[in-house]
C-alpha cells in the first residue's frame, strides 16, 4: 500500500481507538501538513478509575481517624484543666479533736481535719466552696495549685443552698469563668476538678447527666446538676467545668445508693449566692408565701377540670404576697414569669432566680377557670446561721488558756534530768484548745527555747503568742497559739 494512503488510514482511526498521535511515526519522506489543514487536537484518554480500597485498608484508615478524634478530646479535657486548675484551691478544716488515730496525733495534734475543695471567683481572694465543708471550723487553710498556703475567713455561708464563701489574704489571684447553667445542654461533656480524699487537683471526666434535680431532701433549696464525672469526698466545694473551662456548677455531693450520680449546685445559682455573701455576708431570699406540692394523677384525678401540669398550693401564708394577690388552697399554678410551671420545683426554681420587691404574673387554674395574676416577693424570713468557731473571736485567757505544771524532764543521754513544762488543763474556747492542746502535753519547746519549765513558757506567753513543739504519747507536732 501507498505510504501516505496508510498513514491517513491510521489517522483516521486514533480517534476511534482514542491511541496517540502517530503523526510522528510516518515516514520522514510524507509531507508535512499544512497549517491551515491541521487537524483538531486529539482528545485525551480518561485515567482509568482507581480500583476501591481493601477492607483491611478502609478499617485502618476508620482506626487512625478514631484515633485522631481520641486524641483531640483529651487534649480538650487537658486544657480545660491548665485552663479552670489553678482557680481551684484545696481547703483543710480543723474541727475538733480526734482520738481515734496515732497518725492524726502525729500530723496535727489529735484535730479532726476535714478535707473538701473550693474555686477562686473574686481576684482579691473570694473562694466559693460548700457550706457542710466548713461546718463546725476552728481553723480554716487554704492551699493554691502553687503551693501558697492561706489563713481562710469566713466571708459568709448560706446553708438552705449548701455554700459558703471565704476570704483569704491575696491579691491578683487566677479567677475561674462561671457559665450560664441554663443553657447547658444535658449528654454534654464536663470535667470534675477538686481534692478527693486529699488527693489535691484531681481531674475526672463524665458528662451532664441531668438538670434541675430536687427532691434529695438535703438542702432547703435544690435545682441541682447531675453527672457521672467521679465525686468522692473532698471533691465537695470544686468546680463541675464545661470544655470550654467555664463553672457549671460547685460539686456537692454523691449519691450513696448508686453509682454515678454526683451532684452540683448550678452555676446560676452558686453565682448569685457567691455575690450575696460576699458584699454582705448573707443571703436575701425572696418569698411568695405559699405551701406547694407536686400535681400527681391522683391528686389531678380527684380535682375538677385539672390542667395537665402544675404546681399545687396546699397553703397560703395569712397576710403575705400570695394571699395579697387572691391564691387560695386548692389553686394550681402553671405559669410563673411566662414560663411554664411542671410541678412544684419549678416555682421554687424561677422564685429564687427573683429579687425581692420584684413582681412576678403568674397564671392559674381554680376549679377549672384559667385567670391570671401578679404577686409581687417579700423577703423570706430566715434567721442567720450561727457563727462557726473560727468566726469566734477567742475568749481571752491568761497565758492563752494553758494552766502548766512542772514535771520531771526526760533524762538524756549523760543522765542530766531537770523539771519540763506539761499541761495540766487547758481553757474552754481559748487559743491553746483551738490549736489542739490537751491536757497530758509536754512542752518540749516555747519560742525555740528547749525544755522549758512553766514559768519559761508563761513568761513567753505574756506577748499573746507562742510557739510551741509539744509531746503526746511518743510523738511530737508544733502548735501556733495566737491571743
Amino acid at each position: 500500500m501507498n505510504p501516505r494512503r496508510l498513514a491517513a488510514s491510521l489517522a483516521l482511526l486514533v480517534p476511534a481507538l482514542s491511541l496517540p498521535s502517530l503523526a510522528g511515526a510516518q515516514p520522514s519522506a510524507a509531507p508535512a501538513p499544512s497549517p491551515k489543514a491541521a487537524p483538531a487536537p486529539l482528545p485525551r484518554a480518561a485515567p482509568s478509575p482507581a480500583p476501591p480500597p481493601s477492607r483491611a485498608a478502609a478499617s485502618s484508615a476508620a482506626a487512625a481517624a478514631g484515633a485522631a478524634d481520641l486524641r483531640r478530646l483529651g487534649e480538650a479535657f487537658a486544657d480545660v484543666a491548665d485552663k479552670v486548675g489553678p482557680a481551684v484551691v484545696q481547703i483543710e478544716v480543723t474541727v475538733g479533736e480526734d482520738v481515734s488515730s496515732p497518725l492524726r496525733w502525729f500530723r496535727d495534734g489529735g484535730q479532726r481535719r476535714g478535707l473538701g475543695s473550693g474555686v477562686i471567683f473574686s481576684p482579691d481572694g473570694g473562694i466559693l466552696t460548700n457550706n457542710h465543708v466548713i461546718d463546725g471550723a476552728r481553723a480554716i487553710t487554704v492551699r493554691l495549685r502553687d503551693g501558697r498556703m492561706f489563713a481562710g475567713r469566713v466571708a459568709g455561708r448560706d446553708p438552705a443552698t449548701d455554700l459558703a464563701v471565704l476570704r483569704v489574704d491575696a491579691k491578683d489571684l487566677p479567677v475561674a469563668t462561671f457559665a450560664d447553667s441554663d443553657a447547658a445542654r444535658v449528654g454534654a461533656w464536663v470535667v470534675a476538678i477538686g481534692s478527693p480524699f486529699g488527693l489535691g487537683h484531681t481531674v475526672t471526666t463524665g458528662v451532664l447527666s441531668a438538670k434541675g434535680r430536687g427532691g434529695v431532701g438535703v438542702n432547703d433549696v435544690e435545682d441541682n446538676l447531675q453527672t457521672d464525672a467521679s465525686i468522692n469526698p473532698g471533691n465537695s466545694g470544686g468546680p463541675l467545668v464545661d470544655l470550654d473551662g467555664r463553672v457549671l456548677g460547685i460539686n456537692t455531693m454523691v449519691v450513696s445508693r448508686g453509682q454515678g450520680i454526683g451532684l452540683a449546685v448550678p452555676a446560676n445559682m452558686a453565682r448569685r449566692v457567691a455575690e450575696q455573701l460576699l458584699r454582705s455576708g448573707r443571703v436575701e431570699r425572696a418569698w411568695m408565701g405559699v405551701g406547694l406540692q407536686d400535681l400527681t394523677p391522683q391528686l389531678a384525678a380527684a380535682m375538677r377540670s385539672p390542667p395537665p401540669a402544675g404546681a399545687l398550693v396546699n397553703a397560703v401564708t395569712p397576710g403575705g404576697p400570695a394571699a395579697r394577690s387572691n391564691l387560695q388552697p386548692g389553686d394550681v399554678i402553671t405559669s410563673v414569669a411566662a414560663r411554664h410551671v411542671r410541678d412544684a420545683q419549678d416555682v421554687i426554681r424561677e422564685l429564687f432566680n427573683h429579687n425581692v420587691g420584684e413582681g412576678l404574673a403568674l397564671e392559674v387554674v381554680r376549679d377549672g377557670q384559667r385567670y391570671q395574676t401578679r404577686v409581687v416577693l417579700a423577703p423570706r424570713s430566715e434567721p442567720a446561721p450561727p457563727a462557726l468557731p473560727v468566726q469566734r473571736a477567742p475568749a481571752r485567757h491568761p497565758g492563752l488558756g494553758l494552766t502548766l505544771r512542772d514535771a520531771p524532764a526526760p533524762r538524756g543521754p549523760g543522765g542530766e534530768g531537770g523539771s519540763i513544762a506539761r499541761i495540766a488543763a487547758v481553757a474552754s474556747d481559748s487559743p491553746a484548745e483551738r490549736a489542739g492542746l490537751r491536757p497530758g502535753d509536754v512542752i518540749l519547746e516555747a519560742d525555740r527555747r528547749r525544755a522549758p519549765t512553766a514559768a519559761e513558757v508563761e513568761e513567753a506567753a505574756r506577748d499573746g503568742e507562742l510557739l510551741v513543739r509539744v509531746q503526746r504519747r511518743g510523738a511530737a507536732f508544733y502548735a501556733a497559739l495566737k491571743r
